[in-house]
């Protein structure tokens, strides 16, 4: 095994943590500035979401408390699974009626949300997970490490 796999194996935990903290963070802002009007409110037109309205107070408590949950690391995959859901909802419903392509029809954000929750579903949180502190190891697989067959040369 050369060094630089070696490196990189060892590092995926940590790069997987990085990318669940920055993806929870970002996904948490949208929830926060539709419900509570901060970070240029709701839509970035100030103001926030009526309590209750359909889909977009629901969607918004979804984003602030999914993406607080993983990027805590607590419950991540379960929260990854609904957030990943929501977005895919939100692209479909909102977005992809209007033209074909996300870059076309504004859904850039929902469709790399939407597969970047999904990577976290299967690839789970990675190292520094809140899940850790409270249930030790218990139900967090490793990530697979890759296993080459040896080659017939």
């Amino acid at each position: 095994m050369s060094p630089l796999t070696s490196f990189l194996q060892r590092s995926t935990p940590h790069a997987l943590a990085l990318f669940r903290i920055v993806i929870g963070l970002l996904f948490a802002c949208h929830g926060a500035s539709s419900l509570f009007g901060v970070l240029g409110g709701a839509m970035g037109q100030g103001g926030t979401v009526p309590t209750g309205s359909w889909p977009g107070w629901y969607a918004a408590v979804i984003q602030l408390a999914g993406g607080l949950l993983v990027m805590l690391g607590l419950g991540t995959r379960a929260a990854a699974f609904i957030s990943s859901g929501s977005m895919a909802y939100a692209y479909f419903s909102a977005h992809q009626g209007s033209a074909l392509w996300p870059i076309q029809n504004g859904g850039e954000a929902s469709a790399m949300y939407c597969w970047a929750f999904l990577l976290l579903f299967f690839a789970g949180p990675g190292s520094w997970a809140l899940d850790r502190v409270f249930f030790g190891d218990r139900g967090q697989e490793a990530a697979p490490s890759a296993q080459r067959e040896p080659s017939a040369v």
